[in-house]
This record gives C-alpha cells, sequence and structure tokens, in this order.
C-alpha cells in the first residue's frame, strides 16, 4: 500500500475498474428509470409488495413458532399480518400502492421543507451567508409536494420511477467519482 493512502482507498483503488462498472450500471438503470417512470413506478410497487408479503410472512412464522410466551407476541402476530396485508394490497392493485407511496413522498417533501424552513431561521445567526439555502431548499420541497398533489392521480403513474430514476443516477455518478478520484491519488 502507498505511503499516506487508506487502506479504504487502496482497496478502493485496488477495485477502481468494478466500482466505475458498478456505477456506469447506476447511471444506466438511473436513464432507464427517468426515460420509462412509469415501468420503474410499476416494479417500485411491485418489489416492495413482495418484500412486504415475504418478511410478513417469516414475521408470521417466527412468531408462531416463538408461541405466545415471547414478549409482545400480540403485537408482532398484528404487525406480521399487516404487513402481509399491506404486501397482497400492493401486489393485487400496483396503481392504489404507487398512489399511497406518492401521497406519503408528498407529505414528508412537505413536511421537511417546512422544518427546513424553520431550522434556516434558528441558522440564521450562526451562518449569515449560508442560512438562505435552507430556505430555499425547504421552498423547493414544499414547491414539489404541492406539484405532486396537485397533479394527483396523475403524478403517482411516474412519480416514484422518476424519483428513483434521478437516485439511481446520482448514485451511480457519485460512485464512479469517487473511484475516478482515487485513481487520480495514486498517480499524483
Amino acid at each position: 500500500m502507498p505511503i499516506g493512502l487508506p487502506a479504504d482507498a487502496a482497496t478502493l483503488r485496488k477495485h477502481s475498474t468494478w466500482f466505475i462498472v458498478y456505477g456506469v450500471v447506476f447511471i444506466i438503470l438511473g436513464l432507464l428509470s427517468i426515460a420509462a417512470p412509469m415501468v420503474a413506478t410499476l416494479a417500485v410497487s411491485l418489489m416492495l409488495g413482495w418484500l412486504l408479503l415475504i418478511g410478513g410472512s417469516f414475521s408470521l412464522i417466527a412468531s408462531l413458532f416463538g408461541g405466545t410466551q415471547v414478549p409482545n407476541f400480540g403485537w408482532n402476530l398484528l404487525t406480521a399480518i399487516i404487513y402481509i396485508l399491506a404486501g397482497l394490497a400492493l401486489l393485487l392493485s400496483p396503481a392504489a400502492g404507487a398512489l399511497t407511496l406518492t401521497i406519503i413522498i408528498a407529505a414528508y417533501l412537505f413536511a421537511g421543507g417546512i422544518m427546513r424552513i424553520m431550522m434556516a431561521f434558528g441558522y440564521r445567526a450562526q451562518a449569515p451567508s449560508a442560512w438562505g439555502w435552507f430556505v430555499v431548499s425547504g421552498i423547493v420541497d414544499i414547491v414539489l409536494a404541492l406539484l405532486i398533489v396537485s397533479g394527483l392521480p396523475g403524478t403517482a403513474i411516474w412519480v416514484l420511477g422518476l424519483l428513483v430514476g434521478i437516485n439511481l443516477l446520482v448514485m451511480g455518478f457519485s460512485i464512479v467519482m469517487v473511484a475516478l478520484a482515487v485513481r487520480r491519488m495514486l498517480t499524483a
């Protein structure tokens, strides 16, 4: 390992080609998701449905085999049944599931935007030149939430796919940039 290079960076450098391939795959998946957000939204709903169904089933089995003497048996059993029912609901009606998930995302953006604006005023004294960025970030979140909600139920068809696509694209780009930066560290 070269002097001054942390072990993690040396490992990343050694395998940087694979990290670049990994990042490029994420970029491609992100672009595909952005190009076909309706397909990606359906995939997200179905995947979540399967995860809830499988997880709930294992939770149900574990609860039943654990017996009634296990602490919180009733709550564990109820949670498992809710997971199973939610998973089945998503699998049987992925469009309704996408609508529900879209409403949750809009609520998250709205609440996060309000909190960010409130935090900004708290930072106003400590960071007078930067607090405005928190306000802008909060306003953007609120505007996005309002745009999503104003277009319901139509936005539910594509919002999840678009957001997943943007996330995959940015993550892939970040992975590639880190791998390239570590490569440059060794040659510098």
